[in-house]
């Protein structure tokens, strides 16, 4: 059986093509600590330097054997490209990702900048992107990028209880900010395409049931989904975090290439509903897993996800940084060796 290296790996698994074994790969953070350790440099540091950004994410991907590499780690660089500035916590020497202390406080104060694209740390993030691509032009890893949704993003440019009290008493302004956030998500989306990234991953996040209930999800979330995927090249991948049981076939109509959820999913459930032809990817708790497991109960947590119906077994969010070495190691290894066997969607070389 031919072996296929790490970004030819990835690529025909979105293209239904049979693989020799299961990537393991996210479209999510998979930074580690021991990566950050190995290069000499603090957590912070890694959000500052394009060269420390692209280097701790091949690091990872080099330590563990991952099959992909993604950037950027934190959700606070294009809110920061947009005025709201950014808390980088830069002098601390705990894990604490980037936080954003400045949000809109009404819809009339929403003002976006024409040129928020070369604004702040957007540019380092497209060096670093630069640097994961000519790293990977030998087929090494894949290069995976994500946006926010523009529900999710919203929530890091304006209280998000603004716009939930909002679709009730004003409706049309919510929709026209959504609008706006939806365009935006796009352009930040085929811009990162446009630097050669290998998949593109779309992080509604905060839009599960257990804040939505599935009719505001059909009618404030799906339409501007849509929008976004009909925009996009492929591959894309439809992410959303927390309960998604009674979304998962709307999110599988919103038009991605793939669909990714998390630990609260019932993924055999989800298997039966959108049948063998839809790439499904989930669904393990990453820190529970990689952080708090003994090492031994790893491998009947990730054999559990393929067993249940996965194409490729994805964390259900960004890997806490400081993982246990010993669990990313059998969650690797489970990954690569268990997913020898075929997935309902895409099939095995001979």
């Amino acid at each position: 059986m031919a072996e296929l290296n790490p970004k030819e790996r990835v690529a025909r698994l979105f293209r239904r093509e049979a693989i020799d074994t299961m990537p393991c790969f996210s479209g999510m953070g998979m930074v580690t600590i021991q990566a950050i350790r190995e290069m000499g440099i603090r957590f912070a540091q890694v959000h500052t330097s394009a060269e420390n950004l692209a280097g701790s994410a091949i690091k990872s991907a080099e330590l563990f054997g991952f099959d992909s590499v993604v950037i950027p780690y934190d959700m606070g660089t294009l809110a920061e490209a947009l005025g709201r500035g950014i808390s980088l916590y830069d002098q601390s020497e705990d894990i604490l990702y980037p936080t954003v202390p400045e949000k809109w406080g009404d819809l009339d104060e929403v003002e976006v900048p024409d040129n928020y694209l070369s604004n702040a740390r957007m540019p380092m993030v497209d060096e670093g992107f630069g640097i994961l691509n000519s790293k990977s032009n030998n087929g090494q890893f894949a290069v995976g990028a994500w946006v926010l949704g523009p529900f999710t993003f919203a929530g890091q440019v304006i209280e998000l209880d603004l716009l939930l009290k909002g679709v009730k008493k004003d409706k049309e302004r919510v929709e026209a900010f959504l609008t706006k956030m939806t365009d935006i998500t796009i352009e930040v989306a085929k811009h990162y395409q446009s630097l050669g990234v290998d998949y593109m991953t779309v992080r509604e996040m905060g839009s599960g049931t257990d804040l939505l209930s599935p009719r505001m999800w059909k009618t404030l979330i799906k339409p501007n989904l849509e929008r976004i995927f009909a925009a996009l090249e492929s591959p894309t991948i439809n992410h959303i975090c927390g309960s998604t049981d009674m979304i998962v076939e709307m999110m599988n109509d919103c038009g991605a290439d793939a669909v990714s959820v998390d630990q609260k999913n019932n993924m055999a459930e989800s298997r039966k509903k959108l049948g063998n032809d839809t790439i499904i990817l989930g669904n393990f708790d990453p820190y529970g897993t990689l952080c708090q497991m003994e090492a031994s109960e790893v491998e009947a947590v990730i054999k559990k996800c393929i067993d249940d119906g996965v194409d490729a077994v994805w964390p259900g969010c960004d890997l806490w940084p400081d993982v246990k070495d010993e669990n990313v190691k059998a969650y690797v290894r489970t990954v690569k060796e268990y997913g020898k066997k075929a997935s309902p969607a895409v099939g095995r070389l001979t």
